[in-house]
């Protein structure tokens, strides 16, 4: 800029009112010391080159840490919790197993309360099983795990403020599984070295026990043959499941089940296998004497008609009614014992002596299966057993051979349906049986 023009300004602002001289001169004033102020820039830049980082040496960093308020007593889904796990006694409840776990009543009360359809699960624990209870770092209880068996779990969680009840169901994986037998010291033992666990046995014998007598009808050489469930979680056996089909030889006749979807076995011609009687009305791991005409009786001393058939069986063995009908007599006298007799349809009465106890009343209504009486040695008996009679317009039959009406067959609407699901189950057991006679003539 030349001295002219320097002139020309100083001349300018010297004629300027003295009020504006004053804003012109206080706005340069600013400008000077914006200029002169160090930046921030710059600090950073002179302080880097007094404190230059040295290669090789830590250097520690401050975070920011976020402070949630301490009152907020909502359970963080992600929060360790200390875990105490208890079993369920004769007699705990809910109450008595936080009690001594040292959690209050209210706390109790608020559990039980928790929101959820499923928290009425807590008012029926059964002694054996386990629970797993979660408290946070206050002493909180904050979760609850309760196995309601190996598929179902019962979960109450603290969220938002509440308790609150959820139900987890595992997805269980089931395959098919084969299992076959041959009889030569008895049925259990066949069984059991075959594969099939306690439950599965028991099942078996019940699919065909309109049938079979197991307690006395089996013979050394009878066969069976199983197709059934074998059930997994995660890829972890977790136990047999259901008997799809099974077929049983027995004295050289042979016995077809398939269950269908209803949860009922039948022929595969679609006949029920349920009868209107069972063939025996006790456990058929014990027995003794068959059926007879004339016997031997060991406490009078004498040959005498054997109307019935004898069940040898541990004192206290539950004895079950071998079809629906009407208690006509309980009572008690020297020579039954203990006894009950009762009257079902088409003529036929079933009587049952040498109780140890009677669960039942005369003029009551009982169902097939339902425990009437316990195995005792009452009356003329000399070792616990039942006395079991069936007579047809008062004449005695064998129970075990006598021919017994059949229940309802298949439903024709699913005829179609069963007729394919047999073919597929007896294909199976044909199958099964072929790869075992490869197997035992290797």
């Amino acid at each position: 800029m030349s001295a002219n023009h320097l002139k020309s300004i100083k001349k300018l602002y010297l004629a300027l009112p003295k009020k504006h001289k004053v804003i012109i001169s206080s706005f340069g004033v600013f400008l000077l010391l914006l200029l002169l102020a160090p930046t921030e820039t710059a600090t950073a830049s002179r302080h880097s080159e007094q404190k230059s980082l040295e290669i090789g040496k830590r250097y520690p960093l401050t975070l920011a840490i976020e402070h949630h308020n301490k009152n907020d007593d909502t359970q963080a889904p992600n929060q360790q919790l200390n875990w105490q796990t208890t079993k369920i006694r004769q007699g705990d409840s809910l109450a008595k197993i936080l009690n001594r776990l040292g959690f209050s009543a209210r706390t109790t009360y608020e559990v039980s309360s928790a929101k959820g359809e499923h928290t009425a699960i807590l008012k029926k624990l059964m002694v054996g099983d386990t629970l797993r209870i979660g408290s946070d770092k206050k002493g909180k209880l904050a979760s609850l795990i309760y196995p309601i068996s190996q598929v179902k779990i019962l979960h109450v969680d603290y969220k938002n403020g509440r308790y609150q009840s959820s139900l987890e169901e595992k997805a269980v994986e089931t395959r098919i599984a084969y299992a076959q037998g041959e009889i030569t010291s008895n049925f259990w033992n066949a069984a059991i070295t075959a594969g099939l666990d306690d439950n599965q046995i028991i099942n078996l014998a019940n699919v065909f026990g309109w049938d079979i007598d197991f307690a006395l009808d089996l013979r050394k050489g009878d066969t069976f043959n199983v197709v059934y469930e074998n059930r997994y979680i995660d890829g972890e056996y977790i136990g047999a499941g259901k008997i799809l089909a099974a077929e049983f030889v027995n004295q050289g006749e042979a016995f077809q089940a398939i269950r269908f979807k209803d949860g009922n076995y039948y022929t595969p011609d679609g006949k029920s296998m349920r009868k209107a009687f069972l063939r025996a009305p006790v456990n058929f791991k014990y027995i003794s004497s068959n059926f007879k005409r004339k016997r031997f009786h060991p406490i009078q001393k004498r040959w005498k008609a054997h109307n019935g058939t004898d069940y040898r069986a541990k004192k206290g063995t539950p004895v079950v009614a071998a079809g629906n009908g009407k208690v006509i007599q309980s009572t008690y006298n020297k020579y039954n014992g203990n006894y009950v007799f009762i009257q079902h349809g088409d003529g036929i009465v079933t009587k049952y002596l040498h109780f140890s106890k009677r669960a039942v009343k005369k003029g009551q209504r009982v169902k097939q299966g339902q425990v009437i009486g316990y195995v005792g040695s009452t009356g003329m008996s000399q070792a616990p057993h039942l006395h079991y009679e069936f007579l047809v317009n008062g004449t005695h039959r064998n129970p075990r051979t006598v021919k017994l009406p059949d229940a309802k067959p298949i439903a024709k609407k699913y005829k179609q349906e069963f007729t394919l699901l047999a073919k597929q189950r007896l294909t199976e057991l044909a199958s099964s049986k072929r790869t075992l006679l490869a197997q035992q003539n290797r």
